[in-house]
């Protein structure tokens, strides 16, 4: 296949649920991320072939293809096609693999993916109508049990015998990681500021106002941990809480693929090679499990060992998630959400693939290092996975 490089990844600082970003539209909060990609890169958009976005929530607002319509929202150029998909939670992902394969493939010399999700103002599960229908009923349940992401991160924690405190810790520890990281602006250069309603004490809009730090972290204590409710109060013992889950979230980011011949020819400089993407299957029931065999197809497919890898973005969706995948690949902790991740820094759903790369890609250059993984579960039971490899300046 063509080589396939990263010039850009750029994303908007995350909206905590009812935060900064809740005024904004969905599609104006990824057409803003759009354009910032261009006005970074000053490459012209017209060049683009394709434009592959992630959406989970694909109603209100985010319907209709909300990758198209932030397009054209933006101003960019209509004869650029666009795409939205869904694999849940790891969608921009699969839309990052997705345009991998239009540049390795030759079907574009120039492609973006991108990912948005506004849970405050389409709430997750708002796809989800009763009246049409159940998505996993009928001859699903023939086969397999209709569990929620609730109870696979519980039952990960049961099979891989994680207690409460063990999830409560590393909660404790991503909320550290991301206040570090936060306090000494570690997130500057890959956010773009975006401009947002302003709202008086009483919630009326009073101007606008520039919205460019994430804002999901918040002092965490592992005293205060321990006293939260579960989020399943009738398991015995339910060991997952808001503490030790993403949190609900805004956001978007947009990563600029091509290759580096094109590169060379347009005047940009690529940042990173996009060694390999995967989308992978797991077990649907304990459904979060996704990311182990994502990270062993990426290691054996490119003849890498874990050891290989400088740093790891894993989605924090639940805490038991990462610990068992650590568990079961052998990873250390020290390279892993170096920065913290959606336990503190927040999981806006549709985003969250092409935030993770952003944050990755940005990363290694900040510590001069050489290769990341980014890898997340879905809903349903799949894992993404995509490797990277900076390339000398």
């Amino acid at each position: 296949m063509t080589e396939v490089v990263v010039v850009d990844a750029v994303r908007s600082a995350v909206g905590k649920r009812g935060g900064s970003l809740a005024g904004h539209p969905a599609p104006e909060l990824l057409g803003d991320v759009l354009s910032a990609l261009f006005a970074r890169t000053g490459l012209n958009p017209e060049r683009v072939g394709q434009v592959v976005g992630g959406c989970v929530g694909q109603v209100g607002q985010q319907s209709g293809n909300i990758t198209r319509n932030a397009w054209l929202g933006a101003g960019l150029p209509m004869e650029v096609p666009a795409s939205t998909v869904t694999v849940q939670c790891g969608s921009s992902q699969q839309a990052l693999t997705i345009a991998h394969g239009l540049v390795a493939g030759g079907l574009a010399d120039v492609a973006v993916a991108c990912g948005v999700e506004s849970m405050s103002r389409v709430p997750m599960g708002s796809s989800s109508i009763a009246e049409l229908g159940d998505a996993r009923g009928g001859r699903y349940t023939e086969y397999w049990e209709d569990t929620s992401q609730f109870e696979g991160s519980e039952r990960i924690a049961e099979h891989w015998k994680l207690n409460r405190d063990d999830l409560d810790r590393y909660a404790a520890l991503s909320q550290q990681r991301a206040a570090e990281a936060v306090a000494a602006g570690r997130f500057a250069g890959q956010i773009t500021p975006v401009t947002v309603p302003a709202l008086d004490e009483h919630g009326n809009i009073n101007g606008t106002r520039v919205f460019d730090t994430d804002e999901c972290p918040r002092p965490t204590r592992l005293d205060k941990l321990a006293t939260l409710k579960p989020n399943l109060p009738q398991r015995d013992p339910g060991v997952h809480t808001a503490g030790s889950s993403s949190q609900i979230a805004d956001g978007a980011a947009a990563v600029l693929l091509t290759t580096p011949e094109r590169a060379a020819e347009l005047g940009l400089t690529p940042r990173a090679r996009l060694v390999d993407s995967v989308l992978v299957g797991s077990d649907p029931v304990m459904m979060l499990t996704g990311p182990i065999p994502a990270t062993r197809t990426l290691l054996a497919r490119n003849g890498l060992q874990l050891e290989d890898i400088d740093l790891i973005e894993i989605n924090e969706a639940f805490a038991s998630v990462v610990l068992a995948w650590a568990h079961e690949v052998g990873a250390d902790l020290d390279r892993v959400n170096v920065n913290g991740g959606a336990i503190a820094l927040g999981h806006p759903l549709g985003a969250t693939g092409c935030v993770l790369l952003t944050k990755a890609l940005h990363e290694l250059e900040r510590r001069d290092a050489r290769r990341a993984l980014v890898t997340m579960c879905c809903g349903g039971g799949l894992g993404t996975g995509t490797l990277i490899e900076r390339l000398d300046r």
